[in-house]
Formats: C-alpha cells, sequence, structure tokens
C-alpha cells in the first residue's frame, strides 16, 4: 500500500509541474510579459479631499501563449476594462484591444524597449472626456511595475501620471 502512494504521490507532482510549466509557456514576442503575470494594485494618488482610487489589475496567459489577457478594476467596479495584447505577424508588432466599462475601446500597438520595458501607442475610439491618444510606458523592476501615463485630451497632451504597481491578493470585479 505505501508503494502504490509514493507512486501516485510522484505521479501528481510530475502531473502539477508539467501543468505549471505549461501555464508558463508564452509565444517569443510575448516573454517580456511574463514578470507582469499575476495579480497587482495601485492606489493613486489624490488630494487630500478627494476620494481614494485604487486600481487592481490581473495578467494572464491566453490563447495557448499566443496572447496575454488582462483585466483590471478601479475602486471594485466603479470602472473595468479587459484588453488582449498578441503579435500580429503581417504588421510584425505586438497590437492589443482594450474594452471598457464605460463603453469606450483603444487599439494600440507596443514597443519593447527593453527586457523590463515597453511604451503603448493607443487611439481610442468613444472617449465621452474627449481623449484621442493615450501613451504609457510601463517599467518593471524590483518585484513591481510603474506605469507613467499621457493623454491626448482636447488636442492637448496631460501631464505624466505615475501609478506604482505591487503584487496582489485582491480580485478584479465588474459589477
Amino acid at each position: 500500500m505505501s508503494y502504490l502512494k509514493t507512486l501516485l504521490l510522484s505521479f501528481c507532482f510530475i502531473y502539477a509541474g508539467a501543468i505549471s510549466a505549461q501555464t508558463i509557456d508564452l509565444a517569443p514576442e510575448l516573454e517580456v510579459f511574463k514578470p507582469y503575470l499575476g495579480t497587482w494594485q495601485a492606489d493613486f494618488n489624490v488630494a487630500d479631499n478627494k476620494p481614494k482610487i485604487q486600481d487592481v489589475s490581473r495578467w494572464e496567459r491566453a490563447l495557448n501563449g499566443k496572447a496575454i489577457r488582462t483585466l483590471h478594476s478601479i475602486n471594485e467596479g466603479e470602472y473595468g476594462g479587459e484588453s488582449m495584447i498578441f503579435w500580429d505577424s503581417k504588421k510584425q508588432s505586438l497590437v492589443f484591444y482594450y474594452f471598457t466599462t464605460a463603453g469606450f475601446y483603444t487599439q494600440g500597438t507596443l514597443k519593447v524597449l527593453s527586457p523590463t520595458q515597453f511604451v503603448a501607442y493607443e487611439t481610442v475610439t468613444g472617449s465621452k472626456e474627449g481623449i484621442t491618444k493615450v501613451k504609457s510606458t510601463s517599467d518593471f523592476k524590483d518585484e513591481q511595475f510603474v506605469v507613467s501615463t499621457s493623454y491626448l485630451k482636447k488636442g492637448e497632451w496631460t501631464k505624466p501620471e505615475k501609478r506604482i504597481y505591487t503584487r496582489s491578493n485582491k480580485q478584479v470585479i465588474f459589477k
């Protein structure tokens, strides 16, 4: 009986290891995103008299490693969005689509600047605030990532907003 238990446990560990290895396989063009996989949160810098803003974001492997899916929600579902990042072989570029609970969407390209840094350029469709383009830079280091984002709003670029994301156990929530 002991031999059977040992054999069964060994099989379980081998199988679990194979499943784990399989879940982190990514297309070569998506390898830069491997450290981002998991759940993160950022608390925005807001004025003392303003309500707190917290973004919870989850990055996951999708489509057998051919894409990265991100989901995020602000303040437990007040606002949220979902995106798919993938390699477009025709454009020879990383591209993505981002859909939001606010009814607008973006499409964009990503340019890898280094093994830890990338920049995203987005064209916005349907923004009620007059935003037509977004540019953001993400940099992963010291087990966190920093995002700096500017918006082209009513013809003028906003001052970059900086957010620091750290690992989190919180859930992305959509209402």
